[in-house]
């Protein structure tokens, strides 16, 4: 059990924010494999303020989704002590999670996301603003550093505590690594040792052993997956099993695998309709038959899709040619 201001989390397993990956529909099947945590996609501070619609769905909740946290950025104090009080009440989320990690240049080269690491003075004045906003437990996602010149993410670490953060979560590489070469957990280690609050590793869960790998090493609190549950929700179950010293249970059949991508994607047009959730569903379909042998004519189908009944008929084909079931 984590304690993350008053918070509790039973299983110390959360779901990294992913912009155009982490809707309530993917989180919602996360949550029944095993995820502690979910988080919403970022959300834009200043598009709060400005009132802007688009921005409104990407914070509400599934239905008996906590724990969870609502994701902001932005680096205006002013704007996102607003937005913080805005994404609170929309999304009644328990705690409110300020991105200060992003690495995409048109975010970090503005000042947000990890574009904060660069100006810790300026991160503490953003921190403090969103706690006075959220009224509730805020918490801080960042990176080691800018690049392997610049690393503070201890001292970073330490000045959120101070500023009030009620947990860190550390991704272990820098914002010019971006996704690229290994994640360093030596730094994570580092963060956990330097402070009181939960901290939470990040970077390179792919496999169910490297959940409890990564908390012995690094001693953190919790362990973030992100790029590992791509098409592989049932990750959480297994890192649940393996951190429980308990059999690791197998992959369901594709057919079953392929049942659970499209009520993913029934969810998803359900809540942002047809054509939007099907248009994302190309990739995360995809995502799903990766390492699926002689999948290749189904991916191609898969990237045409425009409706439900393309995801149904593509549906049907997969399991009849791949799965040897017409079911």
């Amino acid at each position: 059990m984590v304690n993350i201001g008053g918070i509790l989390i039973e299983t110390p397993l959360a779901l990294a924010p992913m912009a155009g990956v982490t809707d309530a529909s993917f989180r919602a099947i996360c949550r029944e494999q095993g995820a502690g945590l979910t988080c919403t996609e970022m959300v834009s501070a200043k598009a709060l303020c400005f009132q802007d619609k688009k921005s409104v769905p990407l914070l509400k909740l599934g239905e008996g989704e906590h724990p969870a946290a609502a994701q902001i950025f932005g680096s205006d104090p002013v704007c996102m002590e607003e937005g913080a009080a805005i994404a609170a009440e929309i999304s009644g989320a328990d705690i409110i999670d300020i991105n200060m990690g992003c690495p995409v240049p048109k975010v970090a080269n503005s000042g947000d996301g990890s574009g904060l690491m660069r100006d810790p003075d300026k991160a503490v004045r953003v921190a403090e603003a969103v706690i006075r906003g959220a009224k509730r437990p805020v918490t801080v996602k960042f990176r080691l550093g800018w690049d392997k010149g610049s690393i503070n993410c201890v001292e970073f670490a330490k000045a959120m505590e101070q500023a009030g953060a009620a947990a860190v979560a550390v991704h272990g590489r820098t914002r010019n690594q971006m996704y690229a070469g290994t994640a360093n957990w030596d730094y994570i280690r580092a963060v956990k040792e330097a402070v009181r609050i939960p901290v939470i590793a990040n970077g390179d869960v792919f496999k169910p052993e490297d959940a409890p790998r990564i908390l012995r090493y690094t001693g953190a609190d919790m362990a973030m997956i992100g790029r590992g549950v791509f098409g592989n929700p049932w990750l959480f179950a297994q890192c649940k099993a393996a951190l429980e010293g308990k059999p690791i249970p197998p992959m369901p059949p594709l057919a079953q695998r392929c049942d659970t991508a499209v009520r993913q994607f029934e969810q998803s047009a359900a809540i942002k309709g047809e054509k939007i959730a099907c248009l994302e569903a190309r990739r995360h379909y995809a995502w799903y038959l990766k390492g699926v042998p002689h999948a290749g004519f189904y991916k191609e189908q898969i990237v045409k899709i425009t409706t439900l009944e393309d995801v149904y008929r593509v549906t049907k084909g997969i399991k009849r040619d791949l799965c040897g079931s017409d079911e």
